[in-house]
């Protein structure tokens, strides 16, 4: 029986990926409704409730910006490209 070989860098970062996550971030902007920012939310990130959707668009316009959910980075990556997509300013961080 062999054991197999495990790349123990690429197993750290993947682990480290999953445990830390990262922050999505929705940034205020003058352009898009109140109502098309609640729409994109609801549309691109399925875990949200229409209530969480919309304290996420008020919190960005009010602060600036708002954390949208702490995710998986590749889970982060497919949530802001799809606020991108919507011509909403999105982007991720390190949580």
């Amino acid at each position: 029986m062999t054991t197999p070989e495990v790349d123990h860098e690429q197993l750290q970062r993947s682990l480290a990926e999953h445990v830390h996550g990262y922050s999505v971030i929705l940034h205020n902007d003058d352009v898009n409704s109140m109502e098309h920012v609640v729409d994109a939310l609801l549309k691109s990130v399925p875990t949200l409730s229409e209530q969480d959707a919309v304290r996420v668009m008020m919190d960005a316009h009010t602060e600036g910006r708002a954390v949208i959910t702490i995710c998986p980075l590749e889970t982060a990556e497919f949530y802001r490209d799809r606020l991108q997509s919507f011509s909403l300013g999105a982007s991720i961080e390190s949580a």
